[in-house]
């Protein structure tokens, strides 16, 4: 299963007329065939980082299919959707990711995931980190077993602001080698606001927390606040 990740820069004026082209019909040309789904259209958060970008995911069952929609869109009958789109937008800037082994979302039924539909916003953090040199494997292993563990024991008592839902690195050859990103669900949106607006405390920084340790294999990284449309398949 591969992931392709995209980064809009959207054009501000044209904004409403690039959603309506995913999600009018991006989402329901893929909806006709079972081997690809676009499963997040998402907002970069208001005052959280660049206007107008927008995040998409679109899952695709294997190369193969990776293939047949690149020729359609590069010469195919998708062709005039794809001029149409970037008529819409500065810049787009493309990965194709893999889900890590031991991913919560590693395969996914792709005829199940939905294509029509209205709920709730709800907001998304992708933290995506730059291991040290020689240092991917280190760096996964000590998100196993140190970061996922914490979120999920979080979960359980209620600590956790987060739901890690994925976990992807870039396939060979279609973006940088050492990257992780982690797709990460906000449970608790109040909690937002203390956490960018005081320090992190001391016990969360102490031997033993991901926020401690982490720094023995990475100490480059990004957090995006995203926030999903009421249309986005999955939420």
């Amino acid at each position: 299963m591969l992931f392709l990740h995209e980064v809009h820069q959207v054009a501000g004026r044209r904004e409403e007329e690039f959603e309506a082209a995913y999600r009018d019909d991006w989402m329901p040309t893929l909806a006709k065939g079972d081997d690809a789904r676009l499963l997040y259209f998402l907002h970069h958060a208001h005052g959280t980082g660049r206007a107008y970008n927008v995040v998409t995911l679109t899952a695709i069952r294997d190369g193969t299919t990776w293939e047949q929609l690149m020729l359609r869109l590069h010469d195919g009958d998708l062709q005039p959707w794809a001029r149409d789109v970037d008529k819409l937008r500065h810049s787009v800037a493309a990965k194709v990711l893999v889900p890590v082994p031991w991913s919560p979302l590693n395969e996914l039924d792709l005829a199940a995931v939905p294509t029509s539909g209205h709920h709730p916003l709800t907001l998304f953090m992708e933290d995506t980190a730059w291991p040290y040199e020689g240092g991917l494997d280190a760096y996964l292993e000590a998100a196993r077993t140190n970061y996922a563990p914490s979120l999920a024991e979080g979960g359980r008592t209620g600590r956790s602001l987060l739901e890690l839902q994925a976990v992807f690195r870039p396939a060979w050859g279609a973006g940088r080698w050492r990257e992780v990103v982690l797709w990460q669900k906000v449970t608790q949106v109040k909690g937002i606001t203390p956490l960018v607006t005081t320090e992190v405390p001391p016990e969360y920084r102490a031997p033993g927390t991901w926020m401690h340790d982490a720094l023995e294999v990475r100490d480059d990284w990004e957090s995006k606040l995203l926030r999903t449309t009421a249309w986005s398949p999955l939420f």
